[in-house]
Order: C-alpha cells, then structure tokens, then sequence
C-alpha cells in the first residue's frame, strides 16, 4: 500500500531535507515561515534515535527554545528535554527553524547524515498581516 500525503507549498516548506553537521551550532533550515509544526526523520540511518519520527510544534513551548518532543513511532508520552547540553533543542525562526542539538544518539543532526521534514506554517505568508 502506497500513501501520498501533498501539500501547498505557502503552508509547508518545499525544500524537505537537510544535512546534519553534528555541531550543537547545527544547520539553519529556510523555510520562508515560522513553523507551527515539525516532524523530522533521518532518511541515511536506522540506528539508535535516527530510527525515530521527531515532532515538535509551538503549542508546547510558545518560546525557544522549543525542547519538547513527541514520537510519531511510540506510544511514550511527549518528552522534555532540559539538561542544557543540547538535546532535543530546536528554535522556531520567523524563516525557518535551527537545530540545536549537536548530540548524534539524539537523531536529528548526525553529522554527514541526511534527514527529511515537513514543516508547517503558522500562519501562511500569503494570510500574513502586518501589525
């Protein structure tokens, strides 16, 4: 069985990979919005956290650093990660969004490693008004 999932290109970003630098200063990801909604997976390994589906979103942390995460692959509970070390860090940019975990048993920035996201506005440029 095969499913498609498509999307706008004004609600989510088109560009959906990036490469990790294994850095806790990681990759800047443009997306020409600030994102709502995440989900993260690393597409070059299955080892360890680069096996699991990573999703963040504002609602649980409404500042950076946004560190709580769910599993789209689990049923554990949504987790937070506050040991300042980089964890499960990730800021949401008005542009995009920055990892900021250099921490590779983590699975979203190993250095070399190729990861795949959909990132979802929170509000559309298109319907963006100024204040």
């Amino acid at each position: 069985e095969i499913v498609s999932r498509d999307w706008s290109s004004d609600v989510c970003s088109s560009d959906l990979s990036y490469t990790g630098n294994g850095s806790s200063d990681g990759p800047f990801i443009y997306t020409g919005f600030r994102p709502k909604y995440v989900i993260i997976k690393c597409s070059s390994s299955t080892d360890g956290g680069n096996a699991e589906w990573l999703m963040y979103d504002s609602a649980r942390n409404t500042y950076n650093v946004t560190n709580t995460r769910l599993w789209g692959n689990s049923s554990a509970s949504e987790y937070s990660y506050s040991g300042g070390s980089g964890g499960y860090d990730y800021d949401f940019l008005s542009n995009g969004f920055k990892v900021r975990t250099g921490n590779a048993s983590y699975g979203s920035n190993t250095s070399g490693y190729t990861y795949i996201y959909a990132a979802f506005a929170e509000m559309p440029f298109k319907y963006a008004r100024a204040r």
